[in-house]
């Protein structure tokens, strides 16, 4: 019962954010980012300064890998790149203002994407959803705090 759940829930979760990216896709010039770069520029938006080091275990990937996800969001103009004046051979992370803007640009489509979508379902169906918020944030707290490897 639990796999069967997990699995329902993984997959209504994917195809909204599958759904909701092919619909917001086409309004942003330049480059499409990948995945892995947008939770890179939101962690460094959570953490400004943050390190590379520091990043790729928040984001549970190795260290060069991240530091490749770095070089190409520089090369963008999506970050900055700054030396820590404490260890001159660490870099130190900061979004740009391209970046800032189109962060919250993005969540701002989104917002009123999905809002739009939500006002179309009926009293029910919302309720449901709202009902649903806190527990979905408790699952996300178990799985950020379990360390369980697949």
């Amino acid at each position: 019962m639990a796999t069967v759940l997990a699995d329902e829930l993984m997959a209504a979760v994917a195809g909204l954010r599958r759904l909701i990216r092919r619909r917001l896709r086409d309004r942003w010039p330049g480059e499409r980012l990948r995945g892995a770069e947008v939770e890179l520029l939101r962690v460094v938006e959570d953490q400004p300064g943050i390190g590379v080091a520091a990043a790729a275990r928040e984001l549970h990937l190795a260290g060069n890998s991240v530091s490749t996800l770095v070089n190409r969001l520089v090369d963008a103009g999506l970050l900055s790149r700054e030396t820590d004046p404490s260890d001159r051979r660490a870099a130190r992370l900061r979004l740009t203002p391209a970046a800032a803007h189109r962060l919250t640009a993005w969540r701002q489509a989104r917002s009123e994407l999905v809002g739009r979508a939500l006002a179309g379902l009926d009293a029910a169906d919302v309720e449901a959803i709202e009902q649903a918020l806190p527990a979905l944030r408790r699952l996300a707290e178990r799985l950020a705090g379990s360390g369980e490897s697949p």
